[in-house]
């Protein structure tokens, strides 16, 4: 989003992501705590796989806020730094930042106190390393869909000067 329409664009984005994503936490805990049919057998079943959601999903958001706000920042800066030099590097890069810092706050906040920190250490390496591979491999494909989004969107290389990088302002999208 950031390479083909800017910061503006990707941090309304994440936004609506953000909205969505609390959208189905409510309606979960709402189907949690609704009785069920008469032939429903599964509520404590439901009850016991769902009861960590509340903490699960806090730092499903917070880490999916900063981390997609980091991948976007760094991705928004090297390319107003670079112009449109460097794509790949600027994709892995802002991954790398972005996943790092997802992981930083999701794992703790997550599971502290549930696992050993050994493990959530392990966790947070693991999944950073993970998404930035996969980011790697994916490369090809994420530079043919952007030119192709380019291609159709036809305007000017947006190059993101004179911003603002405040996460909460949603409503400046020109």
């Amino acid at each position: 989003i950031v390479e083909v329409y800017g910061f503006r664009k990707a941090r309304l984005m994440i936004w609506l992501g953000f909205a969505a994503n609390f959208l189905v936490s409510v309606f979960l805990q709402i189907a949690i705590a609704l009785p069920g049919g008469a032939t429903w057998e599964h509520q404590e079943a439901m009850v016991a796989i769902y009861s960590s959601v509340p903490r699960i999903m806090f730092a499903s958001f917070a880490a999916f806020i900063c981390g997609s706000m980091i991948n976007a920042y760094v991705m928004s800066k090297m390319k107003a730094k670079d112009g449109i030099r460097h794509f790949s590097v600027r994709a892995i890069v802002s991954t790398l930042w972005g996943e790092g810092a997802d992981s930083l706050i999701f794992f703790p906040t997550a599971f502290a106190g549930v696992f050993p920190w050994s493990t959530i250490i392990s966790l947070i390496i693991t999944q950073a390393i993970i998404k930035t591979v996969y980011e790697i491999i994916i490369l090809p494909v994420t530079i043919r869909v952007v030119k192709v989004l380019k291609r159709i969107e036809g305007g000017e290389e947006v190059i993101d000067k004179n911003i603002s990088y405040k996460w909460w302002k949603i409503y400046d999208i020109d």
